[in-house]
Protein backbone atom coordinates (compact mmCIF):
# COMPACT_ATOMS: atom_id res chain seq x y z
CA UNK A 1 0.00 0.00 0.00
CA UNK A 2 1.49 3.07 -0.85
CA UNK A 3 2.87 5.69 1.85
CA UNK A 4 0.25 8.56 2.26
CA UNK A 5 2.04 10.67 4.66
CA UNK A 6 3.92 12.33 1.66
CA UNK A 7 4.23 16.22 2.28
CA UNK A 8 3.94 18.82 -0.50
CA UNK A 9 7.28 19.94 -1.72
CA UNK A 10 6.52 23.75 -0.98
CA UNK A 11 5.96 22.95 2.92
CA UNK A 12 8.94 20.06 2.95
CA UNK A 13 11.54 22.70 1.43
CA UNK A 14 10.43 25.98 3.05
CA UNK A 15 13.30 28.05 4.58
CA UNK A 16 14.34 27.87 8.19
CA UNK A 17 16.97 30.10 7.81
CA UNK A 18 18.00 33.20 6.20
CA UNK A 19 20.77 31.68 4.37
CA UNK A 20 18.11 28.87 2.65
CA UNK A 21 15.98 32.10 1.37
CA UNK A 22 15.46 32.20 -1.84
CA UNK A 23 16.04 35.83 -3.22
CA UNK A 24 14.95 39.04 -1.11
CA UNK A 25 18.27 40.11 0.06
CA UNK A 26 17.67 43.49 0.90
CA UNK A 27 14.95 42.25 3.22
CA UNK A 28 17.55 39.39 4.88
CA UNK A 29 20.49 41.67 4.89
CA UNK A 30 18.55 44.62 7.53
CA UNK A 31 16.97 41.62 9.51
CA UNK A 32 20.38 40.43 10.31
CA UNK A 33 21.65 43.85 10.56
CA UNK A 34 18.91 44.68 13.00
CA UNK A 35 19.71 40.96 14.73
CA UNK A 36 23.45 41.26 15.41
CA UNK A 37 23.01 44.62 16.35
CA UNK A 38 20.29 44.70 18.87
CA UNK A 39 18.19 46.84 17.42
CA UNK A 40 15.16 45.32 15.95
CA UNK A 41 12.29 47.30 15.08
CA UNK A 42 8.58 46.49 17.36
CA UNK A 43 6.59 46.14 14.26
CA UNK A 44 7.13 44.92 10.37
CA UNK A 45 5.20 45.66 7.40
CA UNK A 46 6.33 42.53 4.89
CA UNK A 47 4.39 43.38 1.59
CA UNK A 48 4.88 41.09 -1.78
CA UNK A 49 2.90 39.07 -4.28
CA UNK A 50 2.10 35.41 -2.89
CA UNK A 51 4.49 33.37 -2.51
CA UNK A 52 7.77 34.74 -2.00
CA UNK A 53 8.58 34.54 1.47
CA UNK A 54 6.22 36.46 3.24
CA UNK A 55 5.33 34.09 6.33
CA UNK A 56 8.68 32.40 5.99
CA UNK A 57 10.79 35.11 6.76
CA UNK A 58 7.95 36.42 9.83
CA UNK A 59 8.70 32.55 10.78
CA UNK A 60 12.48 32.18 10.61
CA UNK A 61 12.18 36.57 12.63
CA UNK A 62 10.06 34.72 15.50
CA UNK A 63 12.87 31.68 15.65
CA UNK A 64 15.68 34.13 15.65
CA UNK A 65 14.23 36.27 18.45
CA UNK A 66 13.37 32.81 20.69
CA UNK A 67 16.42 30.77 19.82
CA UNK A 68 17.73 29.18 23.26
CA UNK A 69 21.05 30.17 22.13
CA UNK A 70 20.14 33.97 22.67
CA UNK A 71 19.01 36.41 19.86
CA UNK A 72 20.59 35.59 16.49
CA UNK A 73 20.67 36.12 13.10
CA UNK A 74 21.77 32.48 13.02
CA UNK A 75 19.37 30.37 14.78
CA UNK A 76 20.44 27.09 15.76
CA UNK A 77 17.32 25.48 14.43
CA UNK A 78 17.65 22.40 16.75
CA UNK A 79 16.17 24.22 20.28
CA UNK A 80 12.95 23.09 21.49
CA UNK A 81 12.13 26.67 20.76
CA UNK A 82 13.51 26.25 17.15
CA UNK A 83 11.86 23.31 16.50
CA UNK A 84 8.17 24.23 18.12
CA UNK A 85 8.29 27.54 15.32
CA UNK A 86 9.27 24.79 12.61
CA UNK A 87 6.28 22.52 13.74
CA UNK A 88 4.01 25.18 14.10
CA UNK A 89 3.49 24.71 17.91
CA UNK A 90 5.16 27.56 19.56
CA UNK A 91 2.72 29.03 21.66
CA UNK A 92 4.29 32.39 21.97
CA UNK A 93 4.05 32.57 17.65
CA UNK A 94 0.73 33.70 17.16
CA UNK A 95 -0.61 33.32 13.53
CA UNK A 96 -3.56 35.34 12.72
CA UNK A 97 -5.81 35.32 9.49
CA UNK A 98 -7.13 38.70 9.41
CA UNK A 99 -9.09 37.19 5.97
CA UNK A 100 -11.53 35.10 8.55
CA UNK A 101 -10.77 37.67 11.88
CA UNK A 102 -11.67 40.69 10.56
CA UNK A 103 -13.59 42.12 13.32
CA UNK A 104 -12.70 44.48 16.19
CA UNK A 105 -13.57 41.94 18.90
CA UNK A 106 -10.83 39.68 17.24
CA UNK A 107 -8.86 42.49 17.81
CA UNK A 108 -9.19 43.25 21.28
CA UNK A 109 -8.76 39.56 22.23
CA UNK A 110 -5.58 39.68 20.76
CA UNK A 111 -4.54 43.27 22.11
CA UNK A 112 -5.23 41.76 25.63
CA UNK A 113 -3.57 38.32 25.69
CA UNK A 114 -0.49 41.11 24.36
CA UNK A 115 -0.45 42.67 27.62
CA UNK A 116 0.74 39.10 29.54
CA UNK A 117 4.62 37.94 29.44
CA UNK A 118 5.72 35.35 26.58
CA UNK A 119 5.08 31.10 28.00
CA UNK A 120 8.00 29.78 26.31
CA UNK A 121 10.03 31.87 24.77
CA UNK A 122 11.46 35.37 24.72
CA UNK A 123 8.86 37.53 22.93
CA UNK A 124 5.33 36.81 21.54
CA UNK A 125 5.26 37.17 17.77
CA UNK A 126 2.41 38.30 16.23
CA UNK A 127 2.09 37.40 12.63
CA UNK A 128 -0.91 39.14 10.86
CA UNK A 129 -1.57 37.24 7.63
CA UNK A 130 -3.29 39.76 4.68
CA UNK A 131 -3.79 42.36 7.14
CA UNK A 132 -5.67 44.83 4.53
CA UNK A 133 -8.25 42.70 5.50
CA UNK A 134 -9.20 43.63 8.87
CA UNK A 135 -12.10 46.45 9.39
CA UNK A 136 -11.42 50.36 10.02
CA UNK A 137 -12.66 49.67 13.46
CA UNK A 138 -9.96 46.77 14.04
CA UNK A 139 -7.24 48.77 12.38
CA UNK A 140 -7.94 51.74 15.07
CA UNK A 141 -8.28 49.74 18.33
CA UNK A 142 -4.39 48.59 16.93
CA UNK A 143 -3.00 51.57 16.63
CA UNK A 144 -2.00 52.38 19.98
CA UNK A 145 -0.13 49.03 20.88
CA UNK A 146 0.77 49.23 17.69
CA UNK A 147 2.85 52.25 18.16
CA UNK A 148 3.88 51.63 21.81
CA UNK A 149 3.68 47.89 22.45
CA UNK A 150 5.07 45.70 25.66
CA UNK A 151 8.85 45.09 25.60
CA UNK A 152 8.13 41.39 24.84
CA UNK A 153 5.46 41.72 22.21
CA UNK A 154 6.64 42.04 18.62
CA UNK A 155 4.45 42.63 15.39
CA UNK A 156 5.10 41.76 11.70
CA UNK A 157 2.09 42.29 9.42
CA UNK A 158 1.85 40.52 6.01
CA UNK A 159 0.07 41.72 2.87
CA UNK A 160 -0.25 41.65 -0.71
CA UNK A 161 -2.33 44.78 -0.95
CA UNK A 162 -0.81 47.41 1.23
CA UNK A 163 -2.77 50.37 -0.69
CA UNK A 164 -5.71 49.53 1.76
CA UNK A 165 -3.74 49.66 5.24
CA UNK A 166 -4.02 53.29 6.79
CA UNK A 167 -1.33 55.53 6.32
CA UNK A 168 -1.34 56.00 10.69
CA UNK A 169 -0.46 51.56 10.51
CA UNK A 170 1.96 52.37 8.10
CA UNK A 171 3.96 55.24 9.16
CA UNK A 172 4.26 52.89 12.97
CA UNK A 173 5.78 49.90 11.00
CA UNK A 174 9.06 49.59 8.81
CA UNK A 175 8.16 48.31 5.61
CA UNK A 176 9.86 45.99 3.48
CA UNK A 177 8.48 45.42 0.09
CA UNK A 178 9.48 41.24 -1.28
CA UNK A 179 9.92 41.36 -4.74
CA UNK A 180 8.82 38.76 -7.33
CA UNK A 181 11.42 35.95 -7.93
CA UNK A 182 13.36 36.04 -11.27
CA UNK A 183 12.95 33.14 -13.42
CA UNK A 184 16.53 32.01 -13.19
CA UNK A 185 16.28 32.15 -9.33
CA UNK A 186 13.27 29.71 -9.39
CA UNK A 187 14.24 27.33 -12.22
CA UNK A 188 17.89 27.03 -9.69
CA UNK A 189 15.98 26.03 -6.42
CA UNK A 190 13.81 24.09 -8.10
CA UNK A 191 16.81 21.91 -9.92
CA UNK A 192 18.65 21.89 -6.52
CA UNK A 193 15.49 20.45 -5.03
CA UNK A 194 14.65 17.63 -7.80
CA UNK A 195 18.90 16.83 -7.28
CA UNK A 196 18.10 16.46 -3.85
CA UNK A 197 15.16 14.40 -4.40
CA UNK A 198 16.78 12.38 -6.70
CA UNK A 199 14.19 13.19 -9.52
CA UNK A 200 15.33 12.92 -13.12
CA UNK A 201 14.75 15.95 -14.93
CA UNK A 202 15.20 18.06 -18.05
CA UNK A 203 16.13 22.23 -18.03
CA UNK A 204 13.36 22.83 -20.51
CA UNK A 205 10.75 22.20 -17.98
CA UNK A 206 11.94 23.46 -15.24
CA UNK A 207 12.26 26.64 -17.40
CA UNK A 208 8.59 26.36 -18.49
CA UNK A 209 7.67 26.33 -14.88
CA UNK A 210 9.75 29.18 -13.56
CA UNK A 211 7.87 31.05 -16.13
CA UNK A 212 4.34 29.89 -15.10
CA UNK A 213 5.41 31.00 -11.72
CA UNK A 214 5.90 34.52 -12.35
CA UNK A 215 7.67 35.12 -9.42
CA UNK A 216 6.01 33.00 -7.04
CA UNK A 217 8.29 30.52 -5.43
CA UNK A 218 5.40 28.53 -3.78
CA UNK A 219 3.50 28.51 -6.94
CA UNK A 220 6.79 26.86 -8.74
CA UNK A 221 6.45 24.21 -6.19
CA UNK A 222 2.99 23.50 -6.68
CA UNK A 223 3.95 23.38 -9.96
CA UNK A 224 6.26 21.08 -9.53
CA UNK A 225 4.46 18.58 -7.34
CA UNK A 226 2.09 18.58 -10.42
CA UNK A 227 4.86 17.61 -13.17
CA UNK A 228 6.16 15.16 -11.06
CA UNK A 229 3.18 13.07 -10.46
CA UNK A 230 2.35 13.79 -14.62
CA UNK A 231 5.47 12.48 -15.85
CA UNK A 232 5.33 9.24 -13.51
CA UNK A 233 7.90 10.31 -11.10
CA UNK A 234 10.19 12.64 -14.04
CA UNK A 235 9.92 15.83 -14.97
CA UNK A 236 10.15 16.46 -19.26
CA UNK A 237 9.80 19.39 -21.22
CA UNK A 238 6.97 17.52 -23.47
CA UNK A 239 5.13 16.53 -20.45
CA UNK A 240 5.23 19.95 -18.52
CA UNK A 241 4.44 21.86 -22.26
CA UNK A 242 1.17 19.51 -22.01
CA UNK A 243 0.22 19.81 -18.92
CA UNK A 244 0.48 23.68 -18.49
CA UNK A 245 -1.25 23.93 -21.87
CA UNK A 246 2.24 25.36 -23.43
CA UNK A 247 2.96 26.48 -26.67
CA UNK A 248 5.79 24.02 -28.19
CA UNK A 249 8.99 26.58 -29.04
CA UNK A 250 8.74 24.48 -32.45
CA UNK A 251 5.35 26.01 -34.01
CA UNK A 252 6.97 29.19 -32.84
CA UNK A 253 10.09 29.10 -35.22
CA UNK A 254 8.09 27.83 -38.22
CA UNK A 255 5.78 30.77 -37.39
CA UNK A 256 8.97 32.92 -37.86
CA UNK A 257 10.75 31.09 -40.60
CA UNK A 258 7.68 31.35 -42.81
CA UNK A 259 7.36 35.47 -41.61
CA UNK A 260 11.05 35.39 -42.64
CA UNK A 261 10.60 34.04 -46.14
CA UNK A 262 7.42 35.88 -46.52
CA UNK A 263 5.81 32.80 -47.18
CA UNK A 264 1.96 33.24 -46.33
CA UNK A 265 0.37 30.20 -47.05
CA UNK A 266 2.79 28.25 -44.87
CA UNK A 267 2.58 31.40 -41.86
CA UNK A 268 -1.41 30.50 -42.17
CA UNK A 269 -1.04 26.57 -42.41
CA UNK A 270 0.95 26.80 -38.87
CA UNK A 271 -1.50 29.31 -37.36
CA UNK A 272 -4.57 26.54 -38.32
CA UNK A 273 -2.18 24.01 -36.86
CA UNK A 274 -2.22 25.77 -33.64
CA UNK A 275 -5.78 25.82 -33.71
CA UNK A 276 -6.55 22.77 -34.14
CA UNK A 277 -4.10 21.41 -31.25
CA UNK A 278 -6.24 23.37 -29.40
CA UNK A 279 -3.48 25.80 -28.19
CA UNK A 280 -4.29 29.05 -26.20
CA UNK A 281 -3.63 32.26 -28.80
CA UNK A 282 -2.40 34.42 -26.01
CA UNK A 283 0.01 31.54 -25.09
CA UNK A 284 1.29 31.40 -28.75
CA UNK A 285 1.59 35.47 -29.28
CA UNK A 286 3.35 35.64 -25.55
CA UNK A 287 6.24 32.48 -27.22
CA UNK A 288 6.66 34.62 -30.50
CA UNK A 289 7.03 37.67 -28.41
CA UNK A 290 9.61 36.35 -26.17
CA UNK A 291 11.31 34.89 -29.49
CA UNK A 292 11.37 38.61 -31.19
CA UNK A 293 12.81 39.64 -27.44
CA UNK A 294 15.80 36.68 -27.64
CA UNK A 295 16.69 37.71 -31.54
CA UNK A 296 17.00 41.67 -30.44
CA UNK A 297 19.31 40.51 -27.58
CA UNK A 298 21.34 38.36 -29.84
CA UNK A 299 21.36 41.05 -32.50
CA UNK A 300 22.92 43.56 -29.65
CA UNK A 301 24.58 41.69 -27.58
CA UNK A 302 25.36 38.67 -29.30
CA UNK A 303 27.53 36.58 -26.62
CA UNK A 304 24.56 36.78 -23.91
CA UNK A 305 22.84 34.27 -26.47
CA UNK A 306 25.11 31.29 -24.63
CA UNK A 307 22.72 31.78 -21.97
CA UNK A 308 19.50 30.78 -23.89
CA UNK A 309 18.22 26.81 -24.17
CA UNK A 310 17.47 27.69 -27.58
CA UNK A 311 20.65 29.38 -28.88
CA UNK A 312 21.41 27.68 -32.00
CA UNK A 313 17.55 28.64 -33.58
CA UNK A 314 17.50 32.28 -32.12
CA UNK A 315 21.19 32.81 -33.86
CA UNK A 316 19.93 31.10 -37.13
CA UNK A 317 16.72 34.00 -36.46
CA UNK A 318 18.68 36.63 -35.94
CA UNK A 319 20.81 36.81 -39.25
CA UNK A 320 17.30 36.86 -40.79
CA UNK A 321 15.32 39.93 -39.72
CA UNK A 322 17.03 43.99 -39.32
CA UNK A 323 17.04 45.21 -36.00
CA UNK A 324 14.20 47.92 -36.82
CA UNK A 325 11.97 44.48 -38.22
CA UNK A 326 12.62 42.89 -34.72
CA UNK A 327 11.72 45.81 -32.66
CA UNK A 328 8.41 46.53 -35.21
CA UNK A 329 7.39 42.51 -34.83
CA UNK A 330 7.81 43.10 -30.78
CA UNK A 331 5.30 46.08 -31.51
CA UNK A 332 3.36 44.35 -33.25
CA UNK A 333 2.98 41.52 -31.57
CA UNK A 334 2.52 43.05 -28.11
CA UNK A 335 -0.47 44.89 -29.53
CA UNK A 336 -2.30 41.99 -31.05
CA UNK A 337 -2.02 40.03 -27.69
CA UNK A 338 -3.87 43.11 -26.12
CA UNK A 339 -6.20 42.82 -28.31
CA UNK A 340 -7.24 39.13 -28.14
CA UNK A 341 -10.08 40.11 -26.15
CA UNK A 342 -11.13 42.62 -29.00
CA UNK A 343 -11.67 40.21 -31.42
CA UNK A 344 -14.32 38.33 -32.85
CA UNK A 345 -12.32 34.45 -31.21
CA UNK A 346 -8.85 34.56 -30.00
CA UNK A 347 -8.07 32.14 -33.06
CA UNK A 348 -8.89 35.38 -35.80
CA UNK A 349 -7.17 37.67 -33.20
CA UNK A 350 -3.83 35.70 -33.77
CA UNK A 351 -4.02 35.09 -37.33
CA UNK A 352 -4.67 38.67 -37.87
CA UNK A 353 -1.77 39.13 -35.86
CA UNK A 354 1.14 37.38 -37.99
CA UNK A 355 -0.63 38.85 -41.03
CA UNK A 356 0.18 42.15 -39.79
CA UNK A 357 3.13 40.70 -39.04
CA UNK A 358 3.50 39.81 -42.50
CA UNK A 359 2.30 42.98 -44.17
CA UNK A 360 5.08 45.43 -42.63
CA UNK A 361 7.69 42.99 -43.19
CA UNK A 362 10.56 44.62 -45.84
CA UNK A 363 9.12 42.24 -48.92
CA UNK A 364 5.93 43.19 -48.39
CA UNK A 365 6.78 46.68 -49.61
CA UNK A 366 6.12 47.25 -52.93
CA UNK A 367 8.79 49.04 -54.83
CA UNK A 368 6.58 52.44 -55.41
CA UNK A 369 6.27 53.03 -51.42
CA UNK A 370 10.29 51.63 -50.87
CA UNK A 371 12.07 54.37 -48.80
CA UNK A 372 13.82 57.07 -50.36
CA UNK A 373 17.07 56.81 -48.31
CA UNK A 374 19.29 53.32 -48.59
CA UNK A 375 20.69 51.87 -45.57
CA UNK A 376 23.95 50.68 -45.53
CA UNK A 377 24.06 48.69 -42.16
CA UNK A 378 26.35 45.72 -41.20
CA UNK A 379 24.70 42.44 -41.60
CA UNK A 380 23.48 41.00 -38.10
CA UNK A 381 25.55 37.73 -39.30
CA UNK A 382 28.58 39.66 -38.82
CA UNK A 383 27.89 40.47 -35.72
CA UNK A 384 27.08 37.64 -34.36
CA UNK A 385 30.10 35.78 -35.81
CA UNK A 386 32.77 38.62 -34.88
CA UNK A 387 31.09 39.15 -31.00
CA UNK A 388 33.85 37.06 -29.52
CA UNK A 389 36.81 38.48 -31.50
CA UNK A 390 35.28 42.02 -30.97
CA UNK A 391 35.02 41.19 -27.30
CA UNK A 392 38.85 39.48 -26.93
CA UNK A 393 40.15 42.99 -28.90
CA UNK A 394 38.52 45.33 -26.80
CA UNK A 395 39.27 48.13 -29.76
CA UNK A 396 35.58 47.66 -31.76
CA UNK A 397 34.55 50.98 -32.40
CA UNK A 398 30.93 51.56 -31.37
CA UNK A 399 28.41 53.52 -32.91
CA UNK A 400 27.05 57.34 -32.17
CA UNK A 401 23.85 56.93 -30.38
CA UNK A 402 21.67 59.05 -32.82
CA UNK A 403 18.16 58.95 -33.65
CA UNK A 404 17.15 57.36 -37.00
CA UNK A 405 20.93 55.66 -37.37
CA UNK A 406 20.87 51.74 -37.55
CA UNK A 407 23.66 49.63 -35.30
CA UNK A 408 26.49 50.01 -37.14
CA UNK A 409 27.14 51.38 -41.05
CA UNK A 410 30.07 51.03 -42.88
CA UNK A 411 31.41 54.25 -44.98
CA UNK A 412 30.08 55.09 -48.06
CA UNK A 413 31.32 54.08 -51.19
CA UNK A 414 34.28 55.96 -53.08
CA UNK A 415 31.98 57.85 -54.79
CA UNK A 416 30.95 60.05 -51.96
CA UNK A 417 32.41 62.19 -50.17
CA UNK A 418 35.26 61.16 -47.42
CA UNK A 419 34.11 63.78 -44.82
CA UNK A 420 30.82 61.90 -44.33
CA UNK A 421 29.61 61.71 -40.58
CA UNK A 422 27.11 59.54 -40.62
CA UNK A 423 24.52 58.11 -43.24
CA UNK A 424 21.01 57.76 -42.92
CA UNK A 425 17.53 57.27 -43.94
CA UNK A 426 14.84 54.36 -44.83
CA UNK A 427 14.53 50.82 -45.84
CA UNK A 428 16.58 49.17 -48.46
CA UNK A 429 15.57 48.66 -52.01
CA UNK A 430 16.93 47.53 -54.74
CA UNK A 431 18.90 49.37 -57.55
CA UNK A 432 16.83 50.21 -61.04
CA UNK A 433 18.06 51.69 -64.03
CA UNK A 434 16.52 55.71 -64.22
CA UNK A 435 13.81 55.63 -66.46
CA UNK A 436 11.45 58.53 -67.93
CA UNK A 437 8.27 59.47 -66.36
CA UNK A 438 6.83 62.08 -68.21
CA UNK A 439 6.90 63.92 -71.65
CA UNK A 440 10.09 65.41 -72.83
CA UNK A 441 8.69 69.12 -73.53
CA UNK A 442 7.28 68.98 -69.46
CA UNK A 443 10.78 67.79 -67.98
CA UNK A 444 13.96 69.93 -66.41
CA UNK A 445 17.29 69.13 -66.97
CA UNK A 446 18.31 67.41 -63.79
CA UNK A 447 20.79 69.39 -61.66
CA UNK A 448 24.94 68.91 -62.11
CA UNK A 449 26.12 71.84 -59.30
CA UNK A 450 25.09 72.84 -56.08
CA UNK A 451 23.79 76.08 -58.04
CA UNK A 452 22.01 74.02 -60.14
CA UNK A 453 20.01 72.56 -57.14
CA UNK A 454 19.51 75.88 -55.58
CA UNK A 455 17.58 76.70 -58.45
CA UNK A 456 15.63 73.47 -58.44
CA UNK A 457 14.57 73.00 -55.28
CA UNK A 458 13.72 77.21 -54.58
CA UNK A 459 10.84 75.55 -57.73
CA UNK A 460 9.71 72.60 -55.59
CA UNK A 461 6.19 72.52 -54.63
CA UNK A 462 6.83 71.42 -51.16
CA UNK A 463 5.51 72.36 -48.26
CA UNK A 464 6.19 72.20 -43.98
CA UNK A 465 9.02 69.62 -43.66
CA UNK A 466 9.85 68.55 -46.64
CA UNK A 467 10.42 72.48 -47.67
CA UNK A 468 12.80 72.62 -44.70
CA UNK A 469 14.55 69.32 -45.47
CA UNK A 470 15.02 70.57 -49.00
CA UNK A 471 16.51 74.17 -47.86
CA UNK A 472 18.68 72.88 -45.95
CA UNK A 473 20.58 70.41 -48.35
CA UNK A 474 23.67 70.88 -49.88
CA UNK A 475 24.34 69.27 -53.06
CA UNK A 476 27.45 66.37 -53.08
CA UNK A 477 26.85 64.63 -55.96
CA UNK A 478 24.88 62.59 -58.93
CA UNK A 479 25.79 59.41 -59.94
CA UNK A 480 23.82 56.21 -61.20
CA UNK A 481 20.76 57.44 -60.16
CA UNK A 482 21.61 58.34 -56.61
CA UNK A 483 21.55 61.94 -55.78
CA UNK A 484 23.88 62.12 -52.53
CA UNK A 485 23.04 65.52 -50.08
CA UNK A 486 24.41 66.76 -47.01
CA UNK A 487 22.42 68.55 -43.77
CA UNK A 488 24.15 69.70 -41.36
CA UNK A 489 23.79 68.13 -37.39
CA UNK A 490 21.49 70.59 -36.24
CA UNK A 491 18.65 69.73 -38.95
CA UNK A 492 19.21 65.77 -39.80
CA UNK A 493 16.08 65.38 -37.58
CA UNK A 494 14.35 66.29 -41.02
CA UNK A 495 15.32 63.39 -43.22
CA UNK A 496 12.98 61.45 -42.06
CA UNK A 497 10.87 58.64 -44.21
CA UNK A 498 7.84 61.17 -44.91
CA UNK A 499 9.76 63.79 -45.79
CA UNK A 500 12.49 62.29 -47.82
CA UNK A 501 9.38 60.41 -49.73
CA UNK A 502 7.63 63.43 -50.35
CA UNK A 503 11.36 65.36 -51.47
CA UNK A 504 12.12 62.21 -53.74
CA UNK A 505 8.50 62.44 -55.50
CA UNK A 506 9.17 66.11 -56.76
CA UNK A 507 12.37 65.55 -57.92
CA UNK A 508 11.42 62.40 -60.10
CA UNK A 509 8.03 64.55 -61.43
CA UNK A 510 10.10 67.12 -62.36
CA UNK A 511 12.77 65.80 -63.87
CA UNK A 512 11.42 62.50 -65.52
CA UNK A 513 14.06 60.08 -63.86
CA UNK A 514 13.83 57.35 -60.76
CA UNK A 515 15.96 58.30 -58.34
CA UNK A 516 17.51 57.32 -54.73
CA UNK A 517 18.19 59.94 -52.39
CA UNK A 518 21.39 59.97 -49.39
CA UNK A 519 21.95 61.85 -47.11
CA UNK A 520 25.22 62.73 -44.70
CA UNK A 521 25.74 64.63 -42.06
CA UNK A 522 28.68 66.89 -42.37
CA UNK A 523 29.46 70.71 -42.09
CA UNK A 524 27.35 72.48 -44.73
CA UNK A 525 29.08 75.60 -45.83
CA UNK A 526 26.61 78.47 -46.43
CA UNK A 527 25.48 77.20 -50.07
CA UNK A 528 21.92 75.83 -49.29
CA UNK A 529 19.05 77.61 -50.16
CA UNK A 530 17.89 78.20 -46.12
CA UNK A 531 21.55 79.47 -45.67
CA UNK A 532 20.74 82.10 -48.78
CA UNK A 533 17.73 82.69 -47.55
CA UNK A 534 19.09 83.59 -44.32
CA UNK A 535 21.45 86.28 -46.12
CA UNK A 536 19.31 88.13 -47.53
CA UNK A 537 17.19 88.30 -44.39
CA UNK A 538 19.57 89.18 -42.53
CA UNK A 539 21.28 92.05 -45.32
CA UNK A 540 17.35 93.50 -45.61
CA UNK A 541 17.20 93.74 -41.95
CA UNK A 542 20.66 95.97 -42.19
CA UNK A 543 19.48 97.90 -45.28
CA UNK A 544 15.72 98.43 -43.20
CA UNK A 545 18.02 100.13 -39.97
CA UNK A 546 20.06 101.53 -42.07
CA UNK A 547 17.28 103.40 -44.49
CA UNK A 548 15.67 103.84 -40.71
CA UNK A 549 18.19 105.38 -39.07
CA UNK A 550 19.07 108.38 -41.90
CA UNK A 551 15.18 109.47 -42.05
CA UNK A 552 14.70 112.74 -41.32
CA UNK A 553 11.80 112.76 -39.28
CA UNK A 554 13.57 109.57 -36.90
CA UNK A 555 17.05 112.20 -36.70
CA UNK A 556 14.67 115.07 -35.86
CA UNK A 557 12.55 112.69 -33.24
CA UNK A 558 15.99 111.68 -31.50
CA UNK A 559 17.21 114.92 -31.21
CA UNK A 560 14.61 116.05 -28.65
CA UNK A 561 15.24 113.19 -26.89
CA UNK A 562 13.69 110.10 -28.51
CA UNK A 563 15.04 106.71 -28.22
CA UNK A 564 14.67 103.92 -30.97
CA UNK A 565 13.66 100.62 -29.88
CA UNK A 566 15.54 98.89 -32.64
CA UNK A 567 14.70 95.36 -31.99
CA UNK A 568 11.20 96.13 -33.21
CA UNK A 569 12.73 97.70 -36.46
CA UNK A 570 12.02 94.75 -38.77
CA UNK A 571 12.55 94.12 -42.31
CA UNK A 572 9.77 92.87 -44.77
CA UNK A 573 9.83 88.64 -45.27
CA UNK A 574 11.96 87.65 -47.91
CA UNK A 575 10.17 85.91 -50.46
CA UNK A 576 11.36 81.89 -50.13
CA UNK A 577 12.21 81.42 -53.72
CA UNK A 578 15.03 84.14 -53.47
CA UNK A 579 18.20 82.81 -53.54
CA UNK A 580 20.04 86.05 -53.17
CA UNK A 581 20.18 88.49 -50.93
CA UNK A 582 18.14 92.15 -51.97
CA UNK A 583 18.44 95.27 -50.88
CA UNK A 584 14.65 96.49 -52.14
CA UNK A 585 12.35 95.73 -49.19
CA UNK A 586 10.31 97.81 -47.56
CA UNK A 587 10.63 98.64 -43.97
CA UNK A 588 8.36 97.61 -41.55
CA UNK A 589 8.56 99.90 -38.08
Amino acid sequence: MPDMSYQALARQWRPRTFAELVGQSHVVTALQNALTRGRVHHAYLLTGTRGVGKTTLARILAKSLNCEQGVTATPCGKCAACTAIDEGRFVDLLELDAASNTGIDNMREILDNARYAPTAGRYKVYLIDEVHMLSKAAFNSMLKTLEEPPEHVKFVLATTDPQKIPVTVLSRCLQFSLKPLPADQVKARLAHILEAEKIVFEDGGLAQIARAARGSLRDALSLLDQAIAYGAGSVQETQVRAMLGAVDRDYVYRLVEALAAHDGATLLTEADGLAAHGLDAGAVLDELIALFHRIAIAQVVPEATNSFEDNAQVVALAVRFTAEDVQLFYQIALQGRADLALAPDETMGMSMTLLRLLAFTPEASPPSSAAAVPVRQEPVAGRVENAVKTEAAGKADKPQPVSDVPLSRPPLSSAAPQQTSAVFGGAPFEKEAMRGQGEGSELRAFPTSAAEWLDWIAGLELKGMAAQLAANTEWRGFSDGTLTLALPETQRHLANKANTDKLKKALEEVSGLRLRLAFEVADVADTSLAARQRQAREQAQRETEEAFRSDAFVRALEKEGGEVQWETVQAASVSSASAQPTSEQPAEA
